[in-house]
């Protein structure tokens, strides 16, 4: 049954209408007259790129059709993968998404169909065209999930790392998702995957896992590099000497912040340490010399972690030439001056202009947007409570506020509790204004639990 309105009928309407001879309208869409009339005459289908000269034409919006072509073509014909490539791209590059998801479940029918669309997806994340790539992607994984196979787990993959937002329970979730199917990457994926999944439960501030998915990066990169030496694994994003040497400093960083500071400064003698790097190329020097950075000021701010705040001019010189070393070193240096009680005025009236959010890079490329989140806001609750513990109340809660707002833009439920934490043991010293700002703030973070349930929990 043919639907009751065809594209060919709104052609032959408006030929009417406007008095257009199929000549005329041949000269106006580029179009063959001869095969307008067989469109006319339903002796030919209509391609894709006919439709949209079509459309064009007619004076028409770019995809007006759209319906009715997937009504008439796939619906109530057999879908031909000739005609159904052209028109997702082009719902890609029309961003008419809705469009994508119709024509996608009427494929799933035919299995045969999936490493076409896995093509298609891999083309549209490889262009930028993230939303497209993720409803095929997702669809994919949903007809494969039963299937075990590299396929589905580079599906997985790719939602991972596309899934990743500023909301902080959604990534947990995510990440935990995805773990389950890392081990089933193609090897040249794994790496990087690790390298992701750590940044991301790190962000979370999961160190049990960071801890279990370092020691794993270890070992893999070490067979890479054992069995490749210098040369850098196919699709992996850096050298192997890097995942290396990263699988040491995030097994470092999770024992500093459980605490462990002698365990943490022995993994900084690790990543520390490049002798077992043969002749060495350009960008493995380039990591190198990045990783021995890092090392020199992890060993200042676990010094000062420890109580050592004798090295804290050291640490102050040594940040002062190294401007991508500054935001995470004062974002340190203020949770060990609470820790120990230490004056660190002229150290923040020196570095206030970080006080603001900014993204983050260093000589190897940008700090993931999760880890520069999660430094930022523990940075607010900081001095907050920085500023309180000196009697600074205004100061002091005007960072707690800010770090309560962050807290919901990202959807941190620590950081949440934290704020309110803080604001209450000195609501007293609060004033009128700040105490309608807090009840504010306070109303979209039950507005947030109740979206989500369960929300404050998965933070405790």
């Amino acid at each position: 049954m043919e639907p009751t309105t065809t594209i060919r009928d709104h052609l032959e309407n408006y030929l009417k209408r406007e008095q257009m001879s199929i000549s005329f309208f041949s000269e106006a869409s580029g179009i063959n007259s001869g095969t307008l009339s067989n469109i006319l005459n339903k002796n030919r289908p209509i391609a894709m790129q006919q439709l949209d000269r079509i459309t064009s034409a007619m004076k028409l919006e770019e995809g007006h059709f759209y319906e009715l072509y997937i009504d008439e073509c796939f619906v109530h014909a057999t879908p031909d993968w000739r005609r159904l490539g052209p028109f997702l791209h082009r719902c890609a590059e029309l961003d008419k998404l809705n469009c994508i998801e119709e024509v996608i479940q009427l494929m799933m029918d035919n299995l045969s169909y999936i490493p076409l669309l896995f093509d298609l997806a891999e083309e549209f994340y490889h262009e930028g065209r993230f939303k497209p790539a993720i409803l095929l992607y997702e669809t994919i994984a949903e007809s494969e999930k039963m299937q075990h196979s590299e396929r589905l787990a580079l599906c997985q993959y790719r939602l991972f790392k596309l899934g990743l937002t500023n909301d902080q329970q959604r990534n947990l979730i995510i990440a935990a998702k995805f773990e389950y199917y890392v081990d089933r990457l193609d090897e040249r994926y794994q790496l990087d995957a690790l390298n992701e999944l750590i940044n991301a439960f790190g962000a979370l501030h999961r160190w049990s896992k960071v801890q279990e998915l370092s020691e794993k990066l270890k070992v893999k990169a070490t067979i890479h590099y054992e069995l490749n030496g210098r040369r850098k694994q196919e699709e992996t994003k850096r050298p192997i000497v890097f995942y290396i040497l990263y699988s040491d400093l995030a097994a470092g960083s999770a024992c500093y912040h459980l605490k462990d500071y002698d365990s943490a400064l022995k993994y900084v003698s690790l990543y520390a340490d490049n002798s077992w790097v043969k002749d060495p190329d350009q960008d493995e020097v380039l990591v190198i010399n990045q990783f021995q950075e890092w090392a020199e000021a992890n060993r200042y701010i676990y010094q000062l972690m420890a109580g050592q705040f004798e090295v804290l001019p050291s640490y102050l010189e040594y940040i002062s030439t190294k401007e991508n070393e500054i935001f995470p070193a004062l974002c340190d240096i203020v949770t060990a001056a609470n820790r120990y009680g230490e004056n660190i005025d002229y150290v923040l009236e020196q570095y206030q202009s970080y006080f603001t959010y900014q993204e983050q890079s260093n000589r190897i490329g940008k700090v993931s947007k999760q880890v520069t989140d999660d430094r930022y806001l523990r940075l607010l609750a900081d001095l907050g409570a920085y500023y309180l513990k000196k009697d600074e109340y205004h100061k002091g809660l005007g960072f707690v506020l800010d770090s309560l707002r962050f807290s919901i833009e990202i959807s941190s439920g620590r950081g949440m509790l934290r704020g309110i934490g803080l604001f209450e043991q000195y609501r007293e010293y609060a004033t009128d204004t700040a105490k309608q700002q807090y009840k504010m703030i306070i109303s979209e973070v039950q507005k947030l639990n109740e979206e989500k349930v369960g929300f404050a929990d998965s933070y405790m």
